[in-house]
């Protein structure tokens, strides 16, 4: 099956940043969305106790129902809430994407889709070994958008380190799948440090030097460094520019390196990404 693009509502699919906030919290959707995040996800899994998950799912109903724009992490599929989150979700003009934990069947993000329809995103999110050795398949279901990469949860699941050595087959692996399905590169896990900014944006080059192109992120002091660690430095940016300025026919020569076609698409891709980012 060759290349697929899906429908990517919103910034969903360009989000360097995408900024969780507990469903339990409305006084702080508002917030979240006026921050330099470029993407809010509003949570009803994790962040929301079980006793709480009724009342979650009806105040982010109400905010996306009266003018609130964000994606929305639902319960896991395997849930009881599954269900009762979709059927309080669907159809709400605020929804841009869902984001599907836990994520390991295509025919239950394909389903998802027809519920929700075209004009609302899918994030799998991948936590499981499962979900891993079918990224392929995920990132072509309808209707999804990207992939994500919640590490934290597969370290547990294949019982491993959270450490760079440890989950790099895993990004790699959703980098490719992503790519073969015609998708942006995926988003990076959490970085759980939350008094140090500097984590978090070591963590973020460390994702964008493996081909992810997004983070998530759980305070909003790690959303102005992640933003800076995921777009092009002036530097590269410079560079960049010099290269497409030098372009000949076949390969050229720009301090002391060779520049053929790889390299020029290369400096072009750089180019974009510092306009998106602007």
């Amino acid at each position: 099956m060759g290349a697929v693009t899906s429908p990517v509502p919103g910034t969903v699919a360009t989000a360097r940043t995408l900024l969780f906030v507990p469903g339990t919290t409305p006084a702080r959707f508002d917030k979240a969305v006026a921050s330099s995040a470029d993407e809010v996800i509003v949570d009803l899994e994790d962040a929301v106790p079980e006793e709480e998950k009724s009342s979650a799912r009806d105040a982010v109903a109400a905010w996306l129902r009266d003018g609130g724009r964000a994606a929305v992490r639902v319960n896991g599929t395997a849930t009881a809430h599954y269900d009762q989150d979709v059927a309080a979700l669907a159809g709400l003009p605020g929804l841009l994407a869902v984001v599907v934990p836990m994520a390991d069947s295509p025919d239950a993000l394909t389903a998802l889709h027809e519920r929700l329809g075209p004009g609302v995103g899918i994030v799998p999110l991948v936590e499981t070994a499962a979900g891993l050795l079918r990224a392929g398949e995920l990132a072509r279901a309808p209707g999804v958008s990207r992939l994500a990469f919640g590490h934290l949860d597969f370290a547990v699941d294949i019982d491993a380190d959270t450490g760079d050595e440890a989950m790099l087959m895993a990004r790699s692996t959703l980098v490719v799948a992503s790519r073969a399905a015609g998708l942006p590169g995926p988003v990076d896990g959490v970085t759980t440090v939350l008094d140090d900014p500097a984590a978090a944006r070591d963590d973020a080059l460390r994702a964008r030097r493996l081909g992810l192109t997004g983070k998530l992120c759980i305070h909003p002091r790690q959303v102005d460094v992640v933003n800076a660690a995921m777009s092009p430095t002036e530097e590269q940016v410079a560079w960049a520019r010099r290269v497409l300025q030098s372009r000949t026919e076949g390969a050229a020569r720009l301090d002391g390196q060779m520049v053929d076609a790889p390299v020029i698409a290369r400096a072009e891709a750089i180019v974009s990404r510092a306009e998106e980012a602007r």
